[in-house]
């Protein structure tokens, strides 16, 4: 009973205001604290009140407080003092004095940067004019050029066929920066656009093919070209890749949504498309009253129900709106050739915006169609797939294995999102376009080339994996992996080391095994 009432004493003893307790903070949710206006706060000398009896007086607020406390850390500031200067009563004319000085210096420095600029931009111009008759004469007379020369007047290849000029286009400064303005134009390796990356004909804007660029759009050409597509074949070619202008026939062929024979092709995309729009009549408009709305979200939105619909053992689950948006992106492309990044859906005709609808629902319900079970209740499929992933990684890459269990990483936690959106978060739309096309020609390539592909893609970042040295540094790295540059190459290499990892283990299941 008395430790209870030496608690109760202590606490009543505490009731004073003390720093911490609730009382007005200056600079947050108040005015900043101004010395002028608040004087009183500082005395002279910073001494601490004492009350007649001779003890200290309780400090009541911040600012007495710290006048009365020494800290450690405090020692050589000199924070007390200047609190002091600004609480000085300054003289207002002598402050506008000083002020109009800054105001009048500053003015002068910014006229006299204007002028420099000017003379430095002329000196610039008269360079870059003697540059260019230079190299005009070079080249008349057939002489080699230097490398300098060479790169700077050589057409980009990311600049759509302009010139890029070695100095006119490089920001302007004074003549002193002259030097380091020709260093940096001299030839190094670019940091290349995310779009200029993409070979093959994979989006519009891409510079004119290569002869085997051309060579391989000639042998897809002519494998479609027949009466019956001999699929095989066609699988064949495309598990390197398919050319932009034949990606949209290719992938609905291989899907299943088109039958091989040519004959029937056309009947059967009749057919299917009016039975998508009975199914929006029937289902969404009999729920939605308002018109239908081209827009992105919209056409997303009536596939998504339509498949929910029609799968009642899944339903919608979060994940699959991403697999529509390839089928999308890639059926679009045989109405524009612009990036569809930028391009306004309702600027097309409304029959080629009903197609291209209907032909991505049932693209992608072929797809779902093959992986279901990842979607059902309690998502199985991806549980037996991440499970997979974490078997296979210690066997091929013991190390990494290792690593992430040090630091208590499971496979779930990350390994998780790859397996439901079939890596479209942790690649650009474009590599995920370029990987559907071997994913479309290899035999189960969604339901279980996936896995292999999953194990090389956590492979390649071994040496970024090893060097986090903590649980949450991992985390952030395997949910943040830097492909925001990639391309075809990228993709290619990954997509040959999974298909090495199929051979040596898809048809040795206890290899899984130690």
């Amino acid at each position: 009973m008395s430790t209870d009432g030496n608690k109760k004493q202590f606490w009543k003893r505490n009731t004073a205001k003390v720093p911490g307790s609730i009382q007005h903070v200056y600079g947050a949710q108040h005015p900043p604290f101004d010395p002028l206006l608040h004087a009183n706060l500082i005395k002279a000398g910073n001494k601490p009140q004492t009350t007649p009896g001779g003890k200290p007086k309780k400090a009541t607020t911040f600012q007495e407080f710290e006048s009365i406390t020494s800290d450690a850390w405090d020692v050589g500031d000199d924070d007390d003092e200047l609190l002091a200067m600004a609480a000085q009563n300054l003289n207002i004319e002598v402050v506008m004095e000083t002020a109009n000085k800054v105001i009048e210096n500053h003015s002068k420095q910014q006229e006299k940067q204007r002028q420099d600029d000017a003379d430095a931009s002329e000196l610039e111009d008269r360079e870059e004019e003697e540059h260019e008759e230079d190299v005009e004469e070079q080249w008349e007379e057939g002489e080699e050029s230097t490398p300098e020369v060479s790169f700077a007047c050589e057409p980009s290849p990311l600049s759509d066929g302009r010139r890029v000029k070695s100095l006119s286009e490089a920001p302007i400064g004074s003549p002193k920066d002259t030097s380091l303005h020709r260093q940096q134009s001299l030839p190094h390796r670019p940091t290349i656009p995310m779009v200029a990356r993409i070979a093959d004909q994979n989006t519009s804007g891409t510079p004119a093919m290569t002869e085997r660029e051309a060579s391989r759009l000639d042998k897809f050409k002519q494998v479609l070209a027949g009466p019956n597509t001999d699929l095989e074949e066609l699988r064949k070619l495309s598990w390197s890749g398919i050319p932009r202008q034949v990606r949209p026939i290719t992938w609905k062929l291989l899907s299943g949504y088109l039958p091989a024979n040519t004959e029937r092709r056309e009947s059967t995309l009749q057919r299917k498309r009016q039975e998508y729009f009975g199914f929006i009549e029937q289902y969404y408009d009999s729920r939605n009253e308002e018109h239908h709305q081209d827009t992105y979200r919209q056409i997303f939105e009536r596939i998504l129900f339509i498949w929910a619909i029609r799968h009642p053992a899944s339903g919608y689950v979060q994940g699959i709106n991403d697999l529509v948006t390839p089928f999308f992106v890639v059926y679009v492309f045989e109405y524009t050739k612009e990036e569809v990044e930028n391009f306004d859906v309702s600027s097309l005709q409304e029959a080629a915006l009903r197609n291209i609808e209907a032909d991505s629902f049932w693209c992608m319900s072929k797809l779902l169609d093959g992986i279901q079970d990842n979607y059902t209740f309690a998502q199985p499929g991806i549980q037996r797939k991440v499970k997979a992933l974490e078997e296979l990684v210690s066997r091929i890459d013991e190390t990494v294995h290792v690593h992430m269990q040090q630091y208590e990483v499971e496979y779930l936690q990350f390994a998780f999102r790859w397996m439901n959106n079939l890596l479209m978060r942790e690649l650009p739309l474009r590599c995920t376009i370029r990987l559907w096309d071997t994913y479309q020609a290899e035999p189960e390539g969604f339901s279980h080339f996936h896995l292999y592909v999953c194990a090389a893609f956590l492979v390649r970042w071994r040496k970024e994996i090893l060097d986090q040295r903590d649980f949450q540094g991992l985390m952030i790295l395997l949910q943040n992996l830097p492909t925001m540059h990639w391309g075809n190459e990228e993709v290619s290499v990954l997509l040959a080391e999974a298909y090495r990892l199929k051979f040596a283990f898809a048809d040795a299941p206890n290899h899984y095994k130690r």
